[in-house]
């Protein structure tokens, strides 16, 4: 079993951010397998499809701080 640090708050988030994951990657043009190990993934790669998840997750964050209005 994998040791893991990045424990969720919210374990029922983890198919949304799969999803995002597998979105992100398909935006940048990355290819992600849909399950399982990743390790093939070159540090680039692995942190664009990070800061890209980061970036949506902050937008979401904004919209929903300021009530949706966008």
């Amino acid at each position: 079993m994998a040791n893991r640090s990045n424990q969720l708050i919210v374990p029922q988030a983890t198919q949304a951010l799969n999803q995002m994951k597998m979105e992100a990657a398909q935006q940048l043009g990355v290819q992600l397998a849909p399950e399982g190990y990743n390790g093939n993934l070159t540090t680039r790669e692995a942190g664009s499809i990070g800061g890209y998840i980061t970036k949506k997750l902050v937008q979401i964050a904004e919209q929903q701080l300021s009530g949706g209005q966008r």
